[in-house]
């Protein structure tokens, strides 16, 4: 008999992009270990086929591919559709920010391109799951969890035209949340920086002076997040939709920057 209470997530199926390493990786160990069944996406396939053996066996499929193809996003809910049958959750975890500079001098090519996966890509594979007829995401409770940044909040050094995607994702996600209710919740998390490869960035080498300004005097973990995210597509969150939770240390607080 399965135990509801360590394994809130029995009997569901997820799709976490951007999951062959750090938060994303984090977020279907433990939605898996939470007892759903996950498809985890990302572009490099010795990546992912790595980051899936690390799963539980008979919980995991592992779909390479990029974000923003939307060939990749379709095979992706075919998969899920043939393998389950059925979609519960979708993390639109996928994201980059290729540029580290002032927004006034950065190149509008790259911009477009981080807009396009950051933003345009968010609400592509939130229309997939919802529009495929053999997942029935709307039939069951589906529940969305789109990956926003502190960086959305407040003007980061550096990384300006990334946190202005982050904030666009945080509209979308209020903006998703009113008009799929009641059938999808839509729901978002705003890290601050995390330790991760795709953060090193900000903290490499100077972590403990990046941590001390925080409430908390650590930065965040995959695991801190993935925490977050569980919680969000959990039965204890069916009255919550169209929320970012900001995960920071208490950052913000105390009026910090990542």
């Amino acid at each position: 008999m399965t135990d509801s209470k360590n394994q809130p997530l029995a009997g569901k199926t997820a799709i976490v992009t951007g999951a062959s390493r750090g938060i994303g990786l984090a977020i279907a160990a433990r939605l898996a270990a939470d007892g759903a069944k996950v498809c985890i996406t990302a572009r490099t396939e010795d990546a992912l086929r790595e980051a899936a053996a690390t799963l539980p066996a008979g919980q995991v499929i592992a779909v390479p591919g990029k974000a923003d193809d939307s060939e990749h996003r379709a095979e992706v809910m075919d998969r899920v559709a043939a393998e389950w049958g059925r979609l519960d959750i979708l993390v639109n975890n996928a994201g980059i920010n290729p540029i580290y500079g002032k927004l006034i001098d950065v190149d509008l090519a790259v911009a477009r391109k981080i807009i396009e996966v950051n933003i345009v890509s968010t609400l592509a594979w939130s229309q997939a799951a919802y529009q495929h007829p053999g997942l029935g995401f709307t039939e069951h409770g589906g529940s969305i969890v789109n990956l926003s940044s502190v960086t959305g909040y407040i003007p980061s050094p550096g990384i300006g035209m990334y946190g202005v995607t982050k904030a666009a994702v945080c509209h979308l996600t209020t903006t998703l949340a009113a008009e799929l209710g009641p059938e999808v919740r839509v729901n978002a998390v705003a890290p601050a920086v995390v330790k991760t490869d795709f953060a090193k960035a900000l903290y490499e080498g100077r972590e403990a002076d990046v941590a001390a300004e925080y409430p908390l005097k650590r930065l965040g973990t995959p695991e801190d997040i993935a925490g977050a995210v569980a919680y969000l597509v959990s039965p204890d969150a069916s009255w919550v939709s169209g929320q970012t939770l900001v995960l920071d240390g208490g950052l913000l607080t105390v009026g910090g920057a990542a």
